[in-house]
């Protein structure tokens, strides 16, 4: 049986609420949480993006969860401060911190005024990124001329007993093959039931090993009609497939494109339901995949309907 996450979603919630959120998680009986690392909202209705980096530190120091997140280094944040942001984390709270680490989107990286780059490029430089990473947790002075990364050198100065485990975000078998190559473990997002069979098939097959996490993009409501409403106004944004959800730049042009999304297509990307029971149902198919960690995210802005829920409902169904 997989361990239940909260997952806090930077993009839709206040920091200072967030945090809250996330203490309420751990009361209401979640393993651990992780979170999101955005500059930008998908829409303008969501209409935040708090700094995770600082976030995280408080969530961590006022809980006593195992939290993560979701990073892109190369653009935004160069590879040495991802490492010494990721090495004074795990050293303030060992064996509680870990990090994804993506290719990015371009709504989060368009800021810099560099150009936003292919796929192929940018996995390149992720890759670049991972090894910079890896040699400064492990103590070296780094100096680093690559493709995509300079690094002058560089060394931290405060490294915890053991280095966060790095793990690789994939949404298709091709990244989650390539990851395999060099993650500590992978997490993937829901999607269709076979579509995320063949990316854990695709990381195990080629090597990957470590933990399976799952994020759940769940809108659970006392009515179908209450919870398709939420997941409409919040999450309508999230159902384009690359290169769309890579390449468009600001909340504004999501909101355009993401007009007259239907509700099925919607309903591929959020579990939409209004009963404990059939939510589970449905976790269950994935837990059967093997997942070890599975991240619940309710869609909506407030939280509380759903932590209650889950406190007294759903997470002892889960666990029975």
């Amino acid at each position: 049986m997989p361990r239940y996450g909260f997952h806090a979603s930077q993009e839709q919630i206040a920091p200072s609420q967030l945090l809250r959120d996330v203490q309420q998680a751990e009361r209401a009986g979640f393993d651990m949480a992780m979170c999101s690392d955005h500059f930008s909202p998908w829409s303008a209705r969501q209409g935040h993006s708090g700094f995770t980096w600082s976030w995280l530190g408080a969530a961590l120091a006022t809980t006593d969860l195992r939290l993560g997140t979701v990073n892109a280094p190369g653009q935004r944040y160069h590879p040495a401060i991802v490492a010494q942001a990721t090495a004074t984390l795990a050293e303030m709270f060992p064996g509680r911190f870990w990090v994804a680490l993506g290719s990015g989107q371009n709504m989060n990286e368009h800021i810099t005024g560099a150009k936003w780059i292919g796929k192929d490029l940018r996995q390149e430089r992720l890759e670049e990124c991972v090894e910079v990473i890896r040699r400064l947790h492990a103590g070296e002075e780094v100096t680093y001329r690559g493709r995509h990364v300079t690094v002058e050198r560089a060394r931290l100065y405060d490294l915890p007993q053991e280095a966060p485990a790095l793990i690789g975000p994939a949404l298709s078998p091709g990244t989650a093959a390539r990851a395999a190559h060099w993650a500590d473990g992978l997490i993937t997002i829901n999607t269709d039931i076979e579509s995320v069979r063949e990316i854990v098939g695709a990381y195990r097959q080629a090597g990957g090993n470590g933990t399976l996490a799952l994020q759940m993009h769940v809108s659970i409501a006392p009515t179908l009609s209450e919870a398709r409403d939420i997941a409409r106004d919040q999450w309508q944004n999230n159902t384009f497939p690359e290169p769309i959800a890579h390449d468009t730049a600001t909340p504004e042009d999501f909101d355009t494109i993401g007009r007259y999304v239907p509700d099925d297509v919607i309903a591929g990307a959020v579990i939409v339901t209004d009963s404990v029971a059939g939510l589970v149902e449905q976790l269950r198919e994935y837990e059967a995949l093997g997942f070890d960690e599975v991240y619940l995210h309710h869609v909506g802005q407030d939280q509380a309907p759903f932590l209650e829920l889950a406190e007294h409902e759903l997470l002892p169904a889960l666990r029975a």
